[in-house]
C-alpha cells in the first residue's frame, strides 16, 4: 500500500509556467498530499514510485494552480559523464498552453508545414502529449527538407542549417533536443510534460519566424542592398 504524507512540501517555492503571467514565474506551494511506494517481487527492487499533488499560487498575479509531478525507478535520463537522474514528469492545470495561438503570420508559412504545424498545436492544446511530440519533430524535419538540407539522418540535416548558415550553432543544438523529444514520442510512445512541449513550441515559433516570415517581410519592406 502506498505512503501518503501530507504538506511535506508546503511552503517551499518552485517555476511553474502560470496561465495568467503567461510565462514561467515563482509558484508558492501552499499544500501538497504526496503518496509514494515500492513494488518488490521476491525480494528484489521491481519498481519504485512518488507521485506530488499540488496547490500552487502564482507569486506575481496570485493566481492559484494545480501541479502534479511524478517520478518512478524506470524513468531516469543519463548525462554525458554516464550520472543518472530521475525523470521528473511535471503536469499544471489549468494547462499554460491551452489556447494557445500560433505564430503571427503563420499564413506566410509553406502548405504542408503550416498543416503540420497548426495539427501540432491543435494537440498540444489539447493536452494530447504523445502526437505534440511527434509533430514537433516532423516540423524540425520538414523545415530542413524545404531548405534542401544535405544529410542522411535529421541529425546531420539539423548540422547541414549550420553549414549552410541557415541557423547558429546554438539554434541547432535545441533543435537536436527537440529531436530527441520526438524520437522517444514516436518510438517509445512516451508523452512529455507540458513544460517541456510549450518551451519546445517557443522554439518552433522563433524557428518558423526566422526561417520563413521575417525573410518574407524582409524582402517586401527594407531596402535591398
Amino acid at each position: 500500500m502506498a505512503t501518503v504524507t501530507k504538506n511535506k512540501q508546503a511552503g517551499i517555492r518552485v517555476k511553474v509556467p502560470c496561465s495568467e503571467c503567461m510565462k514561467d514565474t515563482n509558484h508558492d506551494i501552499l499544500c501538497d498530499v504526496a503518496e509514494s511506494d515500492v513494488v518488490v517481487d521476491n525480494s528484489t527492487l521491481y519498481l519504485a514510485w512518488d507521485n506530488s499533488y499540488q496547490i500552487v499560487q502564482c507569486c506575481g498575479c496570485e493566481s492559484i494552480h494545480f501541479r502534479k509531478t511524478a517520478e518512478n525507478s524506470d524513468d531516469v535520463w543519463v548525462d554525458d559523464d554516464f550520472n543518472s537522474y530521475p525523470d521528473i514528469k511535471v503536469d499544471v492545470y489549468p494547462n499554460p498552453n491551452e489556447g494557445r495561438p500560433p505564430v503571427n503570420d503563420d499564413k506566410l508559412l509553406p502548405d504542408h508545414l503550416r498543416h503540420i504545424y497548426l495539427e501540432t498545436l491543435a494537440a498540444l492544446n489539447s493536452n494530447q502529449r504523445i502526437l505534440a511530440g511527434i509533430g514537433i519533430r516532423a516540423i524540425v524535419e520538414t523545415v530542413c527538407n524545404i531548405k534542401q538540407v544535405a544529410g542522411r539522418t535529421l541529425a546531420d540535416k539539423i548540422d547541414g542549417l549550420v553549414t549552410d548558415g541557415v541557423m547558429t550553432n546554438a539554434g541547432a543544438l535545441i533543435l537536436h533536443q527537440l529531436r530527441t523529444l520526438g524520437n522517444n514520442a514516436a518510438h517509445e510512445v512516451k508523452p512529455h510534460d507540458q513544460v517541456q512541449l510549450g518551451l519546445a513550441l517557443d522554439v518552433i515559433d522563433h524557428l518558423l519566424q526566422g526561417v520563413f516570415i521575417l525573410p518574407f517581410h524582409a524582402q517586401r519592406k527594407l531596402p535591398q542592398a
